[in-house]
């Protein structure tokens, strides 16, 4: 049963070069909310794209400190994980939900 938290936990799909490659490895790249964990993601991404997840990865990437107009500044903190599908399913992110 699909939820509004499902929808909160699953923000964006990266589409990067590097996540274009790990999809040949049936990987998908999500940016999900740092408070998220990887029970929540699993179960966000088979709710809403019906498949089934083998494993979850997240990466924490903290934001740098950018000057700008000469005063300093943090880029936000952003969390993504990798998701691994099992064989035989996928995910067309380029479809949408």
């Amino acid at each position: 049963m699909i939820s509004a938290q499902h929808y909160d936990t699953i923000l964006s799909p990266v589409i990067t070069e590097k996540a274009t490659l790990m999809s040949e490895d049936n990987k998908v790249v999500f940016r999900v909310p740092i408070t998220a964990n990887k029970k929540e993601i699993a179960a966000a991404v088979e709710a809403l794209f019906k498949v089934k997840v083998s494993k979850v990865n997240t990466i924490l990437t903290k934001g740098k400190t950018k000057r700008f107009r000469g005063r300093l500044g943090t880029r936000v903190d952003v969390k993504k994980a990798i998701v691994t599908l099992e064989e035989g399913h996928s995910i067309d992110i380029t479809t949408g939900l």
